[in-house]
């Protein structure tokens, strides 16, 4: 299983690109974001973080490998969570990632489903159905870091587990804090490079940062 490759972007297509190495040119699907970050960027060397799977039935006797590319394993990792609700496959979730994933993450989590529907493919039903599965998952995606081709984004707070980020947003908003105050102290705290391992140490430097900002 292929998880990354580093080669020459050679085409930029409509929802895919292709990337040599070596003799070989691969075939890799992209999402309309990162499609609009690359395209002027042929003959430039480029490392994608990569998905695969399997597209087609049994029934039709027939398999097509895929594979799926992004720019840094955050942008991946949120891929694969839009992939676990309920009836939105990898194509579906390829199709509806048309704005940056920390958009998408920040609608989700202030359960703006009108919003949502303005993704492609995405009606109420669905809009509703992703926020009420992954609204607890998003935090760490609301405070990525975009990046552009070349230099891929890097995530806040690397060694810190993310549960407890989520769940130290949670704490904020519960203490009263609106959602966007909530982000801003946790991006603090992440940027202070101190690693808090529970919430109640999260929360504390949350408030500590605040009364130095």
């Amino acid at each position: 299983m292929i998880t990354k490759m580093t080669g020459i972007l050679t085409r930029v297509l409509d929802d895919e690109c292709r990337v040599q190495i070596g003799p070989f040119e691969y075939q890799v699907m992209i999402p309309e974001y990162l499609r609009r970050n690359i395209q002027t960027k042929t003959d430039e060397e480029i490392t994608l973080h990569i998905s695969e799977y399997l597209e087609g039935s049994q029934m039709s006797n027939r398999l097509i490998p895929r594979r799926i590319g992004f720019l840094s394993e955050l942008e991946l990792e949120f891929f694969d969570l839009f992939c676990t609700v309920d009836k939105i496959g990898a194509r579906k979730a390829l199709k509806a990632l048309g704005r940056p994933i920390r958009e998408i993450a920040e609608a989700i989590q202030r359960s703006d489903a009108k919003w949502l529907t303005t993704l492609a493919g995405i009606g109420k039903t669905s809009a509703e159905q992703i926020i009420a599965t992954l609204k607890s998952k998003v935090t760490k995606f609301t405070l990525f870091s975009e990046g552009t081709f070349g230099s891929a984004p890097e995530p806040l707070g690397a060694g810190i587990d993310p549960q407890v980020v989520d769940d130290s947003y949670a704490a904020l908003t519960n203490l009263g804090m609106n959602p966007s105050e909530a982000r801003d102290r946790i991006d603090q705290v992440l940027k202070s490079g101190q690693k808090p391992a529970t919430v109640q140490e999260f929360i504390s430097l949350a408030f500590a940062v605040g009364k130095k900002g």
